[in-house]
């Protein structure tokens, strides 16, 4: 196992202690994404007016066609009543048209907006130091990545929409039942009131559960996504129904979140429904006596009801939404966070490229640990010389592979300084003290393409005799011809079609084609049989020569002619010197040496 002190992981997003987003802040963030696109925008408000006004003559219209019919006299006006028919006929197909326009430029604004969402979140990741990745489960970041700025998309390309066409058809309903009748809008004063203060109250007590919805569901997906990743030591161990117990366990807590969340967000519209029917009721009976009293005629009354419809009609439709906006709200903050998370702390002012690097390493005095409060490394101090190997060896957890981390500046020392050339890496940019290292770890990892590209990775302008010659130092040149598209066979899922061994191999290929004056080794062969390790020794020494590296090694045969081995136990070097020095000495290193000697 390769040695890795880490804060504990937890099992999804760690508890957030950050304060909860308000939602007139998330609503201001999202219209900057929106504004990005004035001109869509723009597009989508001006259609968004004329559809609705031209839908809101409609109901005038038919009110005058009813008042062309003379009751108890069984006379008809036809012409008037067809002129006014024809009329809605018209308003009504240009509203229809300006809607399914308003429909395409709405999908695309939002297509725009949600590309900007990703690509800004995955902008935030790159420039996330290695702590967060750390703390974070994959699946979770992924559900975020993916299925909250769905969220988000969904609720722009429709809700969006909903809310601005409710809020022209209310207040243009209002308008013209106040030119028909302001005594029927006293009706209002008792029912909107009652719809705000209801929604309100509902929407306050089910934002909670859709923001635990979005988290149970990236507990979900990370769970998953560990599963996906770790199948066959669950096969080797047997240990299926453990596993599909935690997801049964996992999946009921995510489904009951889904469902109190749906549940009580569904309230809201059926309530909204009821007040509405009684506020058409109270119209119908008041209209009534107005009409009796002849204050109103019955294409008065008819637009009235026409637009009491209209008017509560998308008062009930928000309610109907505000689940979904609830929801889109949840994803939309964990999105935000993502975006707000504090990058890698950016190069001090005083900050230079480091040029000519001869290799010159030291630790003084470092003391470093991961939380405040838990020293890992105490007073450590190392001194490895330009062109030095030197080797880290130790039990698991003392502390090897955090010193890799401290080299490359992936944490930061507490206290004490590392230095490399004499200079303090704190005063080196982070970019120029990476590019000086190669690192090879025991994670191999490999992206979607060609070998040639997998092998090229890190360096510019590379040609095929170069990485062939890299292939061949490595001894994998021979099995990349064997396959039948050679340099050009493509490498998928992590490189799933080849063995690790042959993926370290690849790995070690592109370390050896970088030209870096220092080498990390972090468990660079323990993914190799034996007799590989064996024929690519010589390898590697050469990839070596010139360099100071670094190497981990839980196979102590491997660093046998390391220059210092540096043997580490609960932070501190508790020896250090050659192979045969440490052995002489029978202390800590021969007790690691004879014990795997002895298991072997």
């Amino acid at each position: 196992m390769r040695n890795r002190m880490m804060p504990n992981q937890k099992n999804g997003m760690p508890k957030d202690t950050k304060p909860k987003m308000k939602k007139s802040y998330l609503l201001e963030r999202l219209w900057k994404y929106l504004f990005r696109h004035k001109w869509l925008l723009l597009a989508v408000i001006v259609l968004t007016v004329a559809s609705n006004l031209f839908a809101l003559i409609g109901p005038k219209l038919s009110g005058y066609a009813i008042d062309a019919i003379e009751p108890g006299k069984g006379k008809v006006m036809f012409d008037t009543v067809f002129y006014y028919a024809l009329l809605m006929i018209l308003f009504y197909i240009f509203s229809a048209v300006m809607r399914y326009l308003l429909s395409i430029i709405m999908i695309k604004l939002s297509r725009n907006v949600v590309y900007n969402l990703r690509k800004d979140a995955f902008n935030s990741l790159a420039s996330l130091p290695v702590s967060f990745f750390d703390r974070h489960q994959a699946g979770d970041i992924i559900s975020i990545i993916s299925y909250d700025i769905d969220t988000v998309n969904t609720s722009l390309s429709s809700d969006f929409v909903q809310i601005c066409t409710s809020f022209i058809t209310v207040v243009g309903s209002f308008v013209m039942m106040l030119t028909i009748s302001p005594q029927l809008i006293l009706v209002f004063l008792f029912t909107v009131p009652v719809s705000i203060l209801f929604t309100r109250y509902r929407a306050k007590k089910v934002r909670p559960l859709f923001r635990l919805r979005s988290a149970k569901l990236g507990e979900l997906n990370g769970f998953v996504e560990e599963f996906a990743s770790g199948h066959k030591t669950a096969k080797a161990y047997n240990c299926e129904n453990v596993i599909i117990s935690r997801f049964d366990q996992k999946n009921s807590n995510a489904v009951d979140a889904y469902f109190n969340a749906d549940y009580y967000g569904s309230v809201i519209g059926p309530t909204m429904n009821f007040i509405n029917n009684i506020s058409l009721a109270l119209i119908s009976i008041f209209g009534a006596i107005l009409y009796m009293g002849g204050s109103l005629s019955l294409g008065n009354i008819s637009s009235f009801v026409l637009y009491s419809r209209k008017f509560a009609g998308p008062i009930n439709e928000f309610a109907n939404i505000i689940s979904e906006l609830q929801s889109a709200f949840a994803a939309a903050e964990r999105v935000f966070k993502l975006i707000d998370e504090q990058p890698e702390p950016k190069d001090s002012p005083n900050a230079y490229v480091l040029d000519d690097v001869t290799g010159d390493v030291k630790f003084k005095n470092v003391v470093f640990g991961y939380e405040p409060g838990k020293t890992i490394i105490r007073g450590l101090n190392i001194n490895a010389e330009k062109g030095s190997v030197i080797a880290i060896v130790g039990p698991t957890g003392a502390g090897k592979t955090t010193i890799i981390n401290l080299l490359m500046r992936f944490y930061d020392v507490d206290f004490g300084g590392i230095f490399i050339d004499r200079n303090n890496i704190k005063n080196i940019t982070r970019k120029s003290l990476r590019r000086a290292y190669t690192m090879v770890l025991q994670d191999t990892w490999l992206f979607h393409g060609t070998i040639f590209e997998n092998i090229a990775y890190g360096k510019d302008n590379v040609t095929l005799e170069q990485v062939e010659n890299a292939a061949k130092a490595a001894n994998i040149h021979q099995f990349i011809m064997s396959l039948p598209e050679g340099y050009d066979t493509i490498l998928s899922d992590n490189g799933i079609s080849i063995s690790k061994g042959q993926k370290q191999l690849l790995t070690i290929a592109r370390a050896m084609l970088l030209d870096s004056k220092m080498l990390i080794l972090d468990e660079a062969t323990s993914n190799v049989d034996t007799q590989t390790e064996r024929r690519i020794q010589d390898a590697m020494l050469r990839l070596m020569r010139n360099r100071t590296c670094f190497v981990i090694a839980h196979r102590l045969s491997t660093i046998k002619n390391a220059d210092v081995i540096l043997v580490v136990r609960d932070g501190n070097i508790v020896e250090q010197g050659k192979h045969s020095e440490l052995l002489v000495k029978k202390g800590f290193y021969y007790e690691l040496y004879r014990s795997q000697y002895d298991y072997c």
